[in-house]
Order: structure tokens, then C-alpha cells, then sequence
């Protein structure tokens, strides 16, 4: 995949755009330039929210706001390094406890922008829950001959892909495998699973449109090899601060309702982000003014 990201030349103040290979090579944005760099991954949260920052930060403060596509990793990588500005979807404390244990000393974390989040399988709610109930209960033969031996899971390297690998081990599923492939793969295997009344199970987190589009429920994690519930936080380069004084208030302030995030993802399904966020602006006006001015 190709990462396009930010450059500041130091006599010119000219963009220019490079691609990324394993890493980003941009460089943080300058106090006088007002323009910032937030890294994002195609997950339906981290789009409804980072577009709903942007938008947010063009419109209310004059910047210029560039979203570079990265790995998780890379991203975690780009802010420690200083290459990225910032990015908005560091899942805590555990499913992004790997990147944190590298680099948590060299960021600057915002704290969360919404809460109750979770990592979980999920199945159709169609699947008898007295057959399904559990993670436990994909060590059947029977069941694993139904689910075709397969978890289907979401982009490797990720930490829900990590937690699930995790997992399959504390478990002992020796019969079950889990296959990586992007967010929207996940969901095309759901959906035709669905069409077909198959059994499938599927890596999935909370909030996701899913749960508001078809019926269907988490396994039960009694060994709790997936976690708990999480919150999903803000990072910063170090140095934001005192360059973006501005956005980095507005930022520490930005805190949805993980409610509101899910409606505006299925609206974004039925129209398109830019037109749910827009809508989430105009419907949500002292919420987005308490964000710019910190003023209730």
C-alpha cells in the first residue's frame, strides 16, 4: 500500500508529497505554517472521527489538514518520530498495549476521544446461542466443521488481529484459523455468509455499523483473552503544544458519545462521511463550540 504524507521544504515552505514504504517520512508541520499531518486507518470509526476533526479544524481555525493512510504501526511510529502530527484512534489500555510499550514515552496522549469501547468475535445472531455461546465453544468438531475451520479476521499486524492470535492460543482452537484480510473483506464475508444463512465468525470491535445493520452478538470471553472495555485515545507529537497551541486544546476537549459515533457511521453507509459529518456539525452546535473555545 502506498502512504502519501508531508514534507515541509526549509527555504521554499513548499509541500511536497513522498510515498512511505515500512515508515513515514514526513515532517511535523511548523507554527507558521498552519497546516497539521493526522495519520488515519480506513476502520469505520477512525474515518467518522478524523473527518469529523478535520473538518472541524479547516473550517473553525484556518488549517490546512492532510490525512495520511497508514498502518497502525506506522502511525504510532510517525508521531514518536515526529513525522506525523497526530493521530486519533489509540485503543487503550490494551489493544494497542504493544505500540504503547515502544513508544508511549515519546508521544503525547490527549486522552480519549469516546469510551466503552471493546474487541470481541462476533456471530449471526441466527447461530443457536446453545451451541454458541462462547469462545469455549469453537473447540467442537462440530462446530469448527461448520465455521469451515476459519475465524475471519481483519488487517494483519493490527491489535485486534494480535489479540486474537492471542486468543486462539488460550483457547487451544488447534482446529481454527485465523484469516487476515482488510476491514471491508471482513464485512464481505459477513454479508454473504448472511445471504446464505452460513455459520461465520468474525473479529469485530465496538462501535462498529454492523451491530445497527444485522443481528448479532459477541462470544463470551470468559478468559478474557480479548480484553475489556477500552477507550480510544487522541495522540500528539511532542512539541504540538507549543506549535499548535489551538488544536491541541481543541483536541484534549474533543470527546464524543460513542452513541453519536455509531449513528453517524451507519448514516455515512447510506450517504457518505463527508455528509454525515456535516450533518453532525449542524446538528451538534454548542457540543462542536464547547470543542473550539472551550466554552460551555
Amino acid at each position: 500500500m502506498k502512504i502519501f504524507g508531508k514534507a515541509l521544504g526549509v527555504l521554499l515552505s513548499a509541500a511536497m508529497t513522498v510515498s512511505l514504504g515500512a515508515a513515514v517520512v514526513a515532517a511535523p508541520a511548523q507554527a507558521a505554517d498552519k497546516s497539521i499531518n493526522i495519520g488515519w486507518t480506513a476502520w469505520a470509526d477512525a474515518e467518522a472521527v478524523t473527518k469529523l476533526a478535520k473538518r472541524v479544524i479547516e473550517e473553525r481555525y484556518g488549517y490546512k489538514v492532510e490525512l495520511t493512510m497508514a498502518d497502525i504501526g506506522i502511525q504510532y511510529q510517525g508521531i514518536a518520530s515526529g513525522k506525523l502530527d497526530a493521530m486519533l484512534m489509540s485503543w487503550q489500555p490494551l489493544t494497542h498495549k504493544p505500540y504503547l510499550d515502544k513508544v508511549g514515552k515519546d508521544v503525547v496522549d490527549l486522552g480519549p476521544l469516546y469510551t466503552r469501547a471493546r474487541l470481541g468475535w462476533v456471530v449471526p445472531d441466527y447461530i443457536p446461542v446453545d451451541q454458541v455461546k462462547s469462545i469455549e465453544d469453537l473447540k467442537k468438531p462440530d462446530v469448527q466443521q461448520k465455521l469451515g475451520g476459519k475465524i475471519q479476521g481483519i488487517d494483519p499486524g493490527s491489535g485486534l488481529m494480535q489479540a486474537s492470535e492471542k486468543a486462539l492460543k488460550t483457547y487451544d482452537l488447534k482446529g481454527m484459523q485465523l484469516v487476515s484480510a482488510s476491514d471491508a473483506g471482513m464485512l464481505a464475508a459477513l454479508e454473504r455468509a448472511m445471504k446464505r444463512n452460513e455459520w461465520i465468525v468474525v473479529t469485530s470491535w465496538s462501535p462498529h455499523w454492523m451491530f445497527a445493520n444485522w443481528k448479532l452478538r459477541y462470544l463470551e470471553d470468559p478468559k478474557g483473552a480479548l480484553g475489556g472495555l477500552e477507550s480510544v485515545n487522541a495522540l500528539v507529537r511532542k512539541g504540538f503544544y507549543q506549535d499548535h497551541p489551538e488544536i491541541f486544546e481543541f483536541l484534549n476537549r474533543m470527546v464524543l458519545p460513542i452513541g453519536d459515533l455509531e449513528a453517524m457511521m451507519q448514516e455515512a453507509r447510506q450517504t457518505s462521511y463527508e455528509q454525515a459529518v456535516d450533518n453532525y456539525i449542524k446538528n451538534n452546535k454548542a457540543r462542536i463550540d464547547y470543542w473550539v473555545t472551550g466554552k460551555l
